[in-house]
């Protein structure tokens, strides 16, 4: 079985990987790079491999102080929700038949194995897209050969055209694939909304034995409360 901390220390040993790590390393030192250093690995921290089941992959890192936190689209409590955000919030209130009032940390559906990546894992401050030509591309190809071989079915989300052009990496038929316009507000109205994404999820987990997500926070929060209550 392959984990996250296995995968890496194989990543270590290739030159992409060590040109990589020089560079990022450099950058931190010298410019305003995020997300903060020890975030950088934090989708990866939060969803083990082994529990990893639904994967959504975003471009780069928030650019502006204080949004970034290694994980796709997420930002801290207290940062005003950005525009994606919204509009996916909005995706799963239709879905759900439900208002959603919540901040804008996913950290509760990284716990639940939702790998929230960003294909490049830093950027510098002010530049979006800046370290999108330094290996990283490398590095996401190599995650998502490990996914798709893996026999445990996942869900992958791709959503916009960057997203979609990784559908032919993702080969395995135990997997399913759902794709949709992004949620930018340039292209929500596009095809993500309506594109029933977080319902399909959950069907296609739950019809292959495995958990479903609580895409509602408090329902997570609710969930997790009765469990720890039930314990003994």
């Amino acid at each position: 079985m392959m984990f996250w901390k296995d995968f890496f220390e194989q990543e270590k040993q290739r030159d992409y990987y060590k040109k990589l790590h020089a560079f990022v390393e450099q950058e931190y030192k010298t410019k305003t790079i995020f997300p903060p250093y020890s975030l950088i690995l934090n989708a990866f921290r939060l969803t083990p491999f082994e529990k990893t089941k639904v994967i959504i992959i975003g471009q780069d890192p928030y650019y502006r102080k204080g949004q970034a936190m290694g994980l796709c689209f997420s930002v801290p409590p207290g940062v005003d929700v950005p525009p994606s955000l919204v509009n996916i919030f909005k995706e799963i209130a239709m879905e759900y038949k439900e208002n959603i009032v919540q901040d804008g940390d996913l950290t509760y559906l990284a716990e639940q194995g939702v790998l929230l990546l960003n294909a490049s894992l830093t950027v510098e401050e002010g530049k979006p897209m800046s370290h999108s030509s330094i290996g990283y591309d490398q590095l996401l190809s190599h995650v998502l050969y490990e996914l798709n071989k893996d026999s445990r079915p996942k869900v992958f989300l791709l959503w916009g055209g960057f997203a979609k052009k990784l559908k032919d990496q993702i080969t395995n038929p135990c997997h399913l694939i759902l794709e949709s316009a992004h949620p930018s507000p340039l292209s929500a109205y596009q095809g993500f909304f309506g594109n029933n994404h977080f319902q399909k999820t959950n069907a296609f987990l739950k019809s292959h034995g495995r958990e479903e997500i609580e895409w509602i926070k408090k329902h997570y929060f609710e969930k997790k409360k009765k469990e720890d209550s039930s314990a003994f």
